[in-house]
């Protein structure tokens, strides 16, 4: 049994947050390092994604998981951002310190926090602008520059127009202008090793790892097809378990084999009153079914995935049917353009395009490694959370560390109204926000304190909130005129996240740990192995 109080835990912590948040600093901005990362399984990942990075990492340091569960919080939420926070959390606890060193009470430095939190946000309300959602030059430079800190920014404005496109496809209005775009079940990203990434395209409709029944028989292109989707299988019904069945004439089994053909045969009837093109069912299709079907002249396509269903369901149109019998002629989807089977690489894929008004999509990737095609999907899952950012919530702050520094400015101003020894944390908080734009400039290559100081005079008294760093040459400029843009989304839930997350781990004075194992009955009390708290923080936090 082992404890650790005070300071010292704090210390530990801090020490801890800051490996976390050193690992990914170099991560930031346009001209960012990627990290090769080797998971246990041995496979390798290449990213400059945060939470990717920190996914593959396993940590002991308690204080250090925590950091980690941060951007995974910042993903889920708004998908992007998960660089910033933790470079942020990082910089509040580091200046943190400094007080604990000076036997400041923690509460004290939480509530200087808090305090600045909202200001923060207060500031970023006021700077933020609004955008027109359907403009699309707007919406462009805006994912561009979310995208612009990635693997892809060579092919920035491609992966920018997918992700744009495919939001603005499954964008569903819920009244009140209120705009409800389901990224996970309606966005499907198939990736498919070949070709060059300028190949890939955002798919008006659906498509599937799939070829017909019976390739040869059935057609393999119908324009405008009629599509009726079943959720219920073309065969004969098998008991569910073991049926035995005593059969003593000879004809009576003639009877039940007939039986069991004119079942299916009903089945088929039905759905062929409504005069299909294609047939899709998520379960089986017997040979007989299929022989049918081909006399018709219908294609069918079996055993496809559930969630792949529903979105064929929502882009040409139909509905899913569970019994035949109940078909209706609502049920059939007929919004699609063109089906059609083609063959990429050296699998066939059934395609379902040119749909009406669709409100579901895939997006077809093509590139030359599974690496790369995996880091692009990661890239285009952050554009695709931007675009669904702002078209949520349509405000915009500036990008390249400018919102940082008019935050920082501002509270600088704010400080000296503060009553009382929070003031002296709260000033340190305003200057923990500036991590961020010298990050940045880090990251360029330039004078980091030429910089640095030449910003904080033009942001001296909080005027030009739009001047910051551009991250491809470290230059300031007005991010304006080089359109780099933040969503105020993300912005707002990055403060407020790696604010509290601070908080949290600076309120923490005690790590209590060694539990006993359970012993077995007879032996001896053994003396349980403790992992010395000394070790962790001797920049062991990442194992070898």
């Amino acid at each position: 049994m082992k404890r650790e109080q005070g300071g010292k835990v704090q210390r530990a912590n801090i020490q801890a947050a800051k490996a976390v948040a050193d690992i990914i600093r170099t991560t930031l901005g346009p001209r960012s390092m990627l990290k090769m990362l080797l998971d246990a399984a041995g496979g390798i990942v290449v990213t400059n994604d945060g939470n990717a990075i920190l996914r593959e990492l396993d940590l002991a340091h308690p204080a250090a998981k925590s950091m980690i569960e941060l951007s995974r919080t910042q993903d889920e939420e708004v998908g992007d951002g998960t660089t910033s926070v933790i470079v942020l959390a990082g910089e509040m606890l580091h200046v943190a310190e400094a007080f604990i060193d000076k036997k400041y009470h923690p509460t004290v430095i939480c509530r200087a926090y808090a305090k600045a939190l909202e200001d923060a946000v207060a500031v970023l309300d006021k700077i933020a602008m609004t955008v027109d959602v359907e403009d699309r030059e707007t919406m462009l430079g805006l994912v561009k520059s979310c995208i612009g800190t990635k693997f892809t920014s060579q092919f920035g404005d491609l992966i920018a127009d997918l992700a744009i496109d495919a939001t603005r496809m499954v964008g569903v209005e819920l009244g009140q202008g209120l705009r409800e775009v389901d990224i996970k079940k309606y966005i499907k990203v198939e990736k498919v090793p070949g070709g060059q990434l300028e190949d890939s395209v955002v798919l008006k409709g659906v498509m599937m790892n799939k070829d017909v029944v019976a390739p040869g028989k059935m057609k393999r292109k119908i324009v405008n097809p009629r599509i009726i989707l079943l959720d219920c299988p073309l065969e004969y019904k098998k008991g569910e378990n073991q049926t035995n069945a005593e059969i003593l004439r000879e004809e009576d089994w003639t009877v039940l084999l007939k039986m069991e053909e004119e079942y299916i045969e009903n089945i088929c009837a039905q759905i062929l009153k409504f005069k299909p093109d294609v047939v899709i069912t998520e379960k089986g299709l017997s040979d007989l079914a299929c022989h049918y079907l081909c006399k018709a002249g219908v294609s069918a396509i079996r055993r496809l995935r559930k969630t792949d269903n529903n979105r064929i369901a929502k882009a040409c149109g139909a509905v899913i049917v569970n019994r035949p019998d109940e078909l209706q002629e609502s049920d059939v989807g007929t919004g699609a353009g063109l089906f059609e089977v083609k063959k990429i690489g050296d699998e066939f894929f059934t395609f379902i395009v040119d749909c009406k008004d669709p409100k579901a999509c895939t997006i077809l990737l093509r590139g030359a490694s599974k690496d790369l095609l995996n880091e692009v999907e990661r890239n285009l899952q952050d554009a695709m959370s931007v675009a669904r950012n702002i078209i949520k919530c349509p405000k915009l702050v500036p990008g390249g560390g400018a919102t940082e520094l008019t935050v920082s400015a501002m509270l600088k101003q704010k400080s000296s109204s503060v009553e009382g020894i929070e003031k002296w944390p709260y000033e340190a908080a305003a200057i923990a926000f500036e991590a961020i734009p010298r990050t940045l400039a880090q990251n360029c290559g330039v004078n980091v304190i030429r910089t640095m100081t030449a910003l904080q005079g033009k942001h001296a008294n909080g005027e030009n909130a739009w001047i910051g760093i551009d991250g491809n040459t470290g230059e300031i400029t007005d991010m304006k005129e080089r359109k780099i843009w933040d969503s105020y989304a993300v912005k707002a839930q990055a403060f407020k996240t790696a604010i509290e997350a601070a908080c949290l781990l600076l309120r923490i004075d005690d790590i209590v740990s060694g539990i006993k194992k359970k012993q077995a009955p007879g032996t001896g009390p053994s003396k349980p192995k403790i992992d010395e708290e000394g070790d962790a923080d001797n920049g062991q936090l990442i194992p070898e």
